[in-house]
């Protein structure tokens, strides 16, 4: 009877130490397994202003967790539609693809006064923009016949005390001419009409 005892106590213990061994070959493995690598996205290697997307403005970095959206791979011909600072992240919806940059033109941000006014834009639309810098003085013109590049989702919200934001192809001059008075006047526009999308 005491050594039948025996015989089951000594499977139990061999049966445990079993056990045992294999708990402590899987909390080894766990403990040396690499980590899983982040995934990488594409970042700014410096400030960027709005523009075409230029290869060389952006480097591939490690991001756990990566911000929703992120762009891995640089799309071709496609625009940034709002600056970025140095080492942010490249997301979905910094990109312009509804209307192309036509020849000679640069991705101008502009703040109007009237966010009902911008629910009547699309890309494609043609506007003149008008700065007003007090209630008495006539608006005078500022940008004629420039085209809408996008209108930003927050801008399609609804009202903002800030206004609505628009991305429009100007000149280089006109984008000079309309940050200018961005910084000291309201600006308004008036719609003209709507481009065909040359893509």
């Amino acid at each position: 009877m005491i050594g039948s005892w025996l015989s089951r106590y000594g499977r139990r213990r061999r049966l445990i130490a079993a056990a045992l061994a294999a708990v402590s070959v899987v909390t080894a493995y766990l403990a040396t397994r690499p980590a899983p690598a982040a995934p990488t996205v594409l970042v700014a290697v410096r400030d960027l202003r709005p523009g075409p997307l230029n290869p060389a403005d952006f480097r591939p970095a490690a991001l756990d967790p990566a911000p929703a959206g992120a762009i891995r791979t640089l799309p071709r011909g496609r625009t940034l539609a709002t600056p970025m600072r140095r080492g942010e992240p490249l997301t979905d919806v910094r990109l312009l693809s509804s209307y192309p940059l036509p020849p000679g033109t640069v991705a101008t941000p502009v703040r109007i006064a009237d966010t009902a006014a911008a629910s009547l834009l699309a890309p494609g639309s043609t506007i003149t923009v008008l700065a007003a810098r007090d209630q008495e003085a006539p608006a005078r013109e500022i940008a004629t016949d420039a085209t809408v590049v996008t209108v930003p989702r927050q801008s399609r919200a609804g009202s903002s005390p800030d206004g609505a934001l628009l991305v429009l192809a100007t000149t280089p001059a006109q984008a000079a001419e309309l940050a200018t008075a961005q910084a000291h006047a309201r600006l308004s526009i008036t719609l003209g009409t709507l481009r065909a999308n040359p893509g």
